[in-house]
């Protein structure tokens, strides 16, 4: 009889498929709850969370400090991400399921870091935190006790990363395909309120990550509905995609869409607008796409 264990082949669980197998030793529940000003993801997290649940922040857990690379949110380099995973207990073959309240777009950073390093056991619950508690399940305020597991020796490369001058050269190639995942508004310069100047980098094409999801905050779209999506956007069929955002947090969701469809080497840009806009000697291009 085949374990039900292995059911979820994709980077999505759903949320009965979580609350079967949440108090399963071979599976990690992750709270990546994170806001870009305001709330702390941490409050969060101790007003109530999925039972089980632990929580990684993304300042402090999934990138480096930022004057260590590229933009906002560096990536962390392999031994740290080690000792970030060891912290929670993640060992080669666990289950990690990422959630969040929006939608996935902070979860999606841990599925694709995961990826990056090495380790299969990436998921996102899809709906998240809303869809979990729609369902009728309880949240808990017990933060759990989990021993530490041996760290893990990770290595980078198993996701594509760019740098600015990679994105800069990709611009101007008629087969590549650059796409912002940030919301209309700061892609058209109408609004920056945490980077250096507003707008996007030009030739890329707006594709917010909020629209990857049936409502704001819930489920992903049908598959037809996101193939659809991207096939307009030109994504499936270039021979290069590029997905950036702010900082490389929300980027990974517009990736974790294109995985679903089969596109796994899209690439990210790892500094994103952060990264971009504080370069001067780079161009910035305002206003919706032409």
């Amino acid at each position: 009889m085949r374990d039900p264990f292995l059911v979820p082949p994709g980077p999505l669980v759903d949320v009965a498929w979580l609350a079967a197998h949440a108090g399963d030793p071979r599976v990690r529940v992750v709270d990546c709850r994170w806001y870009l000003g305001g709330r702390r993801g941490a409050d969060e997290y101790a007003r109530g969370h999925i039972p089980g649940a632990v929580h990684l922040d993304v300042d402090a857990d999934l990138s480096s400090p930022a004057q260590g690379g590229p933009g906002r949110h560096p990536l962390p380099d392999a031994a740290a991400f080690a000792r970030v995973l060891a912290r929670i207990g993640v060992i080669p073959g666990s289950l990690v399921v990422g959630y969040d309240d929006a939608g996935g777009a902070i979860a999606a950073r841990l599925w694709w870091l995961l990826r990056y390093f090495g380790h299969p056991g990436g998921r996102v619950l899809d709906g998240g935190l809303q869809a979990w508690t729609s369902a009728g399940h309880p949240l808990s305020t017990e933060a759990p006790t989990i021993a530490e597991a041996p760290a893990m020796d990770l290595a980078p490369g198993g996701a594509p990363v760019a740098d600015k001058a990679a994105v800069d050269r990709l611009r101007r190639d008629s087969a590549a395909v650059i796409l912002d995942a940030r919301a209309r508004e700061r892609y058209e310069g109408q609004t920056e309120p945490v980077d250096a100047r507003p707008g996007h980098i030009p030739g890329a094409r707006s594709a917010p990550f909020a629209e990857n999801l049936s409502a704001p905050g819930g489920a992903f779209r049908e598959r037809a509905e996101l193939e659809r999506r991207y096939r307009d956007l030109g994504a499936l069929d270039a021979a290069t995609v590029v997905c950036y955002c702010g900082s490389g947090v929300t980027a990974c969701h517009d990736l974790l869409a294109l995985t679903t469809l089969g596109r796994e080497d899209a690439i990210l840009y790892e500094g994103s607008w952060s990264d971009w806009a504080r370069d001067a000697a780079l161009p910035a291009a305002r206003g919706p796409e032409p």
